[in-house]
């Protein structure tokens, strides 16, 4: 259950931890623009444009993991193939950012459709 958990920490940490860039790419963009930050992206291109879309999936990412991780919990499921998924997702995600801001688009791709499937792996692990 404890690594369960911890993947979910860091998933949930991922959003957070993907706006560094993007606030990196700002600062170059005449300085981080408090009032206005939504404006600002929206002018971002390459590095940036791709920084902040990573970070915009890192949201969607977590929509369907944290409820499949949530759902081996509360079923009590900590099948060791769960925990397995779990671990894959995270690291494929963290791999996907990397990906993403080196503009690598094949394999940004490949890790995004591991971790998606991971999270759905999960859900159907816990199916009776």
């Amino acid at each position: 259950m404890t690594i369960l958990i911890i993947c979910l920490f860091i998933a949930l940490l991922l959003p957070l931890l993907a706006k560094g860039p993007v606030a990196f790419a700002m600062a170059k963009l005449g300085g981080y623009n408090n009032n206005h930050p939504r404006e600002q992206q929206s002018k971002l291109t390459g590095f940036g444009a791709r920084a902040l879309a990573a970070h915009q999936n890192a949201f969607e990412s977590v929509i369907l993991f944290a409820p499949a991780v949530i759902l081996a919990l509360a079923t009590n499921n900590m099948q060791q193939t769960i925990v397995v998924l779990a671990v894959v997702h995270v690291i494929a995600r963290v791999l996907y950012n990397i990906f993403y801001l080196l503009n690598i688009s094949l394999l940004r791709s490949i890790v995004w459709a591991i971790a998606t499937l991971c999270s759905f792996a999960i859900v159907f692990q816990c199916i009776p």
